[in-house]
């Protein structure tokens, strides 16, 4: 079973670019408020991380712009967390909310990392192992 969470964003003046589109730089924030819902969803948020002393630092992202998004915009991000070992696996899906056209897609590849001594992991935290216990992720 895969875990998804849908967030919904509105394109900000201040997010758009001289060209009046997104900057391409303002979709890694919409990606982020995306994962943010998705770990709040599992109920494994960077609270229970930093308690558990380790971090997911974003490794490397895969980003494929499809369609401009435009101010006032609304959108519908749909995250998906596809793999928890040896790391964080994340795909994005940036729909328009309205017309469900695709405008964007990405993954994220996270490592896992403790913070007191910065070496990375290679197994998952037990809080969050327990907490997806139920959907063999």
């Amino acid at each position: 079973m895969k875990i998804e969470a849908e967030t919904y964003i509105t394109v900000q003046f201040f997010d758009l670019d001289p060209m009046n589109v997104v900057w391409h730089g303002n979709y890694i924030k919409y990606l982020e408020t995306a994962r943010c819902d998705l770990l709040a969803k599992i109920g494994y948020d960077y609270t229970d991380m930093a308690r558990d002393c380790v971090a997911y630092p974003v490794a490397t992202m895969d980003l494929k712009f499809m369609k401009p998004c435009k101010f006032n915009q609304k959108l519908k991000v749909i995250s998906s967390l596809e793999e928890i070992e040896p790391c964080l696996i994340i795909k994005y899906t940036i729909f328009d909310a309205q017309t469900n056209e695709k405008m964007f897609k990405a993954k994220s590849m996270q490592i896992c990392v403790d913070t007191k001594t910065q070496e990375s992991y290679y197994s998952a935290p037990k809080g969050l192992k327990e907490k997806l216990a139920c959907c063999n992720i």
